[in-house]
């Protein structure tokens, strides 16, 4: 199992420096990735075009590009750009995000997600290959029919013809589909006890297309907050497990709040939803499990978090990546190290 490093996005109390600082540690420290995302604020691509010319070793990955943000020939671009500047270390994580960015701020319709992730995932593929890009499909035309436009071949020569696509999924059929057509699975809220029913979907859409689930990456995006009392670190996730499973979407429609449901959950991820859409978000933060909280992150002392680590391994978790909660640069450098160590401790590092 290797080490990742998910910065997430630009937040009030984050800079570019501080991100950059940790990336360059990770880099050091041999993690294998740095990730990071966006939402409707900071982007992911030039955060990670920044950091890669600054950085040595380690790859640097979206988690995510947003689909629909982009045309599929643009991500290409972006991809194939990223990873010509980065001499071959750019990985290309996608997702659909949900109903209310993907209408309220991209103004895409959010309909049929599965169907038109894959159109784009074939079209990316094409033009990262250098193909002509010549498309019929039910979300996307290329070139658009009765005019001017034709199937035009990505214009310069990219380090690699394929960058590794991973998909963010939370639900069944969208594990599958990540399977079938990507390279990893981005996974949120992940616990080793409940890895085997997530894995089954993905194995599933891996025998689709005549794979197995051998050099499938399986990466996690796992909260981790060194200390001696494992309640007090879980304190620092609560908040963030509440916005996902109680705010992240409508009522009908939070895709956090049906894993946690899956995962047997549901009276509290009701509970939760209930108090976070009331506005009463620090009832709701109350109001997540203790366990849930645990299971879904590392929490504690080296050797508690180098003891999760096998049972993470143990799950089929091949990349761990850790989302830092920490109060300022230096504590996120320290708790960057203490995993590397916790790693070693734990034996199940490459």
């Amino acid at each position: 199992m290797r080490l990742g490093l998910n910065l997430g996005y630009q937040t009030a109390w984050s800079t570019p420096a501080d991100h950059l600082a940790l990336a360059q540690e990770a880099d050091r420290l041999g993690y294998s990735v740095v990730w990071a995302a966006e939402a409707y604020g900071s982007d992911s691509p030039s955060m990670l075009a920044w950091m890669a010319g600054q950085t040595q070793r380690i790859d640097v990955g979206s988690a995510v590009m947003q689909i629909p943000a982009r045309t599929p020939a643009a991500t290409a671009m972006t991809a194939a750009t990223i990873d010509a500047l980065s001499g071959g270390r750019f990985r290309l994580g996608l997702g659909v995000s949900g109903p209310q960015v993907s209408e309220g701020w991209h103004g895409v319709r959010f309909a049929k997600p599965l169907g038109r992730t894959r159109e784009f995932v074939d079209i990316v593929k094409l033009a990262i290959a250098r193909k002509e890009v010549a498309y019929d499909g039910e979300h996307y035309t290329l070139p658009l029919p009765d005019g001017p436009g034709k199937a035009l071949r990505l214009s310069f020569h990219p380090p690699r013809e394929h960058i590794p696509i991973y998909l963010a999924a939370v639900g069944p059929k969208n594990l599958e589909l990540a399977g079938e057509i990507a390279d990893g699975w981005l996974a949120v809220f992940y616990a080793p006890e409940f890895a085997d029913e997530h894995l089954a979907a993905v194995a599933a859409g891996r025998a689709k297309a005549g794979k197995e689930l051998a050099g499938f990456d399986v990466v996690p995006s796992v909260p981790v907050v060194i200390g001696d009392d494992v309640a007090s670190c879980a304190e620092l996730v609560r908040w963030y497990a509440a916005l996902y499973v109680g705010g992240m979407g409508s009522r009908t429609q939070n895709f956090y709040n049906q894993l946690a449901t899956r995962m047997g959950y549901g009276d509290a991820a009701r509970e939760v939803q209930d108090l976070y859409l009331a506005k009463r978000q620090r009832d709701a933060a109350a109001a997540v499990p203790m366990e849930f909280i645990d299971r879904t992150s590392l929490l504690g002392p080296k050797e508690r978090i180098a003891e999760r680590m096998r049972e993470y391994a143990a799950s089929g978790v091949t990349t761990l990546s850790v989302t830092l909660f920490v109060a300022d640069r230096d504590s996120g450098v320290q708790t960057l190290r203490t995993v590397a160590e916790a790693l070693d401790l734990s034996g199940v590092g490459e």
